[in-house]
């Protein structure tokens, strides 16, 4: 358990201010890094198979169910193999975008990253969301309430009875500023988020890497 685990999910590539925030955590990072990037190498939504795989025996399954075994195990053996998790997920329609979802529902599992009253063995381990969107979600903003993708994660990563990471968010707002003339009068405020937001991800790398080294990166896409 010494690297940190980059998961990726934005469909725009390096023009992604998610992504870009990233950048600014991993160059501040100093332990060995596993990336996986969704949108150039997405999971196929969990199904029938998937699920049937996890409660019939092994010696039992279907070659469809070793292959969607094999998956999820490899999705869960990264995800617990890491000491600390940074992920890049903007906001898309008010939620996060499905080849998250995708690779979350693989992912977690009862009895390997989920302990539902038991101890699991990624508890208070650091996870830093990076989630980018185009408007203002803040107090008093006009989408204030309509983030449903950061207290969605703060729950399935931080809640103590599921995967019980110590979550931190970073927010960088109003993206849409530079490319939207009704929202040009917000650039700003654009500007000072985004700065902030390239500030905390350094921060936040510094402060969670201070007993790492020797920095490897392994990039899966």
């Amino acid at each position: 358990m010494s690297y940190l685990l980059r998961i990726d999910a934005s469909a725009s590539g390096p023009s992604s201010i998610s992504r870009q925030v990233a950048d600014s955590f991993t160059a501040a990072w100093t332990g060995d890094i596993v990336r996986r990037d969704l949108a150039l190498n997405p999971v196929d939504h969990l199904g029938a198979t998937g699920i049937t795989a996890r409660t019939t025996p092994a010696g039992e399954h279907t070659p469809e169910q070793k292959a969607a075994a094999r998956l999820q195990d490899e999705l869960v053996e990264e995800f617990l193999g890491a000491a600390a998790y940074l992920f890049a997920v903007p906001l898309y329609n008010y939620s996060m975008p499905s080849v998250f979802k995708a690779w979350l529902d693989h992912t977690m599992v009862v009895g390997r990253t989920i302990g539902l009253g038991d101890a699991v063995p990624t508890a208070g381990r650091p996870a830093v969301v990076v989630s980018a969107r185009g408007g203002g979600y803040g107090p008093g903003a006009p989408q204030h309430g309509k983030d449903f993708l950061v207290p969605a994660l703060e729950t399935v990563f931080g809640d103590p009875n599921l995967m019980a990471l110590d979550v931190r968010a970073i927010t960088p707002e109003l993206t849409y500023a530079p490319r939207m003339e009704p929202l040009r009068h917000l650039l700003p405020q654009h500007h000072a988020s985004l700065e902030d937001a390239h500030m905390q991800a350094r921060r936040q790398a510094e402060e969670i890497s201070r007993t790492t080294s020797d920095r490897t990166v392994s990039v899966r896409s």
